[in-house]
């Protein structure tokens, strides 16, 4: 008799399989290196992807809460370190590891990061757009920092020696952390709202890159490039390079270096202006001195001490023209005088009253034509009218119609003209010169019947 074999389902042996990988202790957290393989990124989405060397690969899959704590974006190829867990997924019965860790090899994650984010902003221009001027001599500083660090009493200490007429106004932030980037930018923002400060100073003390890390963030730098306010970045010692520094308008390498930044000397600016006063005093004395000895020489000259000088050639020049204009005016005078004299004799030669009794004649001689002529145009347009009347009449209906003649309509005014327009036992109307005869006809004879 035959052993009886009990068979598994597939479902029952995966789920063997799951167990197993499970509960394997080697496989609840296995460190693991290799190159990323068929990545592609998915915006606020678990992340799928592959990990192979040169004789393996094994599936991936990073969830998005453990994806977002990622510094760096992944790409194709890019060698990194991962730190999961082996488990087997059930409906494709395959095994891979799920990812809670994820760093670069050999290349730290922070910088990493730091490198994707400074080509890509240099790419969109954010470092080299022109930069704001810092206000020589500002009234209202602001200052983003951590308000119990030694940035905020560095930067005190050095603006009240310096240039004590300034106002330092703290804006007390977290510079360090996970929620450090979004509490600097809301500052920064608050600080632009406020529209009233002439520099803003942004910075913190040294530390590790994780530490000076929410000023490399994408959201800080671009902050920073929006603030319509001139900004001095200070973070970190004098060899730490922030993509705040490269982003502000003015990089300091130390607190101390910020506040020499954004303020200057006044003794400095006192002993300057001292300068600029002496300096104008004695510009302004050489002037004079100048002036001095321009208007001596004046008083010197001859116009001041024989004033009358100024108007002989003047004088001499009145007396020329005024027996010029003398002399033009007799000129002007005899040939007026000339031109009179002939025109008087010819007028005398042509006197006007022969010509105009002359024309009067004329113009009674043309009247008298004219009348003539009007008078044989009337009567030939009357008789013209005379001969159109007599045609008229010629062609009168009822001058025709006097002669025996008439027409006949129907009950409609219609002329009947031929034969079918007359129906026998209907009325018609016989039109003669002098009355309208009603009558009946009886019978319609055609002509040719008439005539046989």
């Amino acid at each position: 008799m035959a052993e009886q074999t009990d068979y598994l389902t597939v479902t029952t042996l995966t789920k063997y399989l799951k167990a197993k990988f499970e509960r394997d202790p080697y496989l609840d957290r296995v460190y693991l290196t290799g190159e990323i393989s068929n990545f592609r990124l998915r915006p606020n989405a678990h992340q799928y992807f592959s990990l192979k060397d040169d004789h393996a690969k094994i599936s991936a899959i990073m969830f998005r809460s453990a994806f977002n704590k990622v510094k760096f974006t992944p790409e194709e190829g890019m060698k990194v370190l991962v730190v999961g867990r082996i488990s087997l997924y059930e409906p494709s019965g395959s095994y891979q590891i799920y990812i809670e860790r994820m760093e670069p090899d050999g290349v730290g994650a922070f910088y990493q990061a730091y490198e994707q984010l400074k080509k890509k902003l240099a790419q969109e221009g954010l470092f080299n757009a022109p930069k704001q001027p810092l206000v020589r001599f500002p009234k209202r500083i602001a200052v983003v920092t951590s308000p119990s660090g030694a940035v905020i009493r560095d930067i005190i200490t050095t603006t009240r020696r310096r240039f004590p007429i300034a106002q330092l106004v703290l804006f007390p932030t977290v510079v360090q952390g996970n929620d450090a980037a979004a509490d600097i930018v809301a500052k920064i923002q608050q600080v632009n709202q406020l529209g009233d400060f002439d520099t803003l100073i942004v910075g913190r003390g040294g530390g590790s890159i994780e530490d000076l890390w929410p000023f490399n963030e994408e959201i800080v730098a671009r902050a920073i490039f929006a603030s319509q306010v001139p900004v001095i970045s200070s973070v970190g010692h004098e060899t730490d390079t922030t993509i705040a520094d490269l982003v502000a308008d003015v990089r300091a390498a130390t607190p101390t270096a910020a506040a020499e930044l954004a303020v200057p000397v006044l003794s400095d600016e006192v002993v300057k202006l001292q300068q600029q006063q002496v300096r104008l005093l004695q510009a302004l004395q050489n002037r004079i001195a100048l002036a001095k000895k321009q208007v001596e020489r004046l008083r010197q000259s001859y116009v001041f001490r024989q004033p009358q000088r100024l108007y002989d050639g003047y004088l001499q020049n009145v007396d020329q023209l005024n027996r010029r204009l003398q002399t033009g005016f007799k000129q002007v005078l005899q040939v007026k005088q000339q031109q009179a004299l002939l025109a008087a004799s010819h007028l005398q030669q042509h006197q006007p009253q022969a010509r105009v009794q002359q024309g009067q004649r004329d113009v009674a001689r043309l009247q008298q034509q004219l009348v003539v002529a009007m008078q044989r145009y009337f009567k030939s347009q009357q008789q013209k009218v005379q001969q159109q009347i007599q045609s008229l009449d010629y062609l009168s209906p009822l001058k025709i119609m006097g002669r025996g003649y008439s027409y006949v309509t129907d009950d409609r005014g219609n002329v009947l003209k031929q034969a079918a327009d007359f129906k026998p036992n209907h009325e018609v109307a016989l039109h003669v010169t002098d009355a309208v005869v009603k009558t009946k006809v009886l019978s319609v004879t055609p002509q040719q019947a008439t005539d046989k």
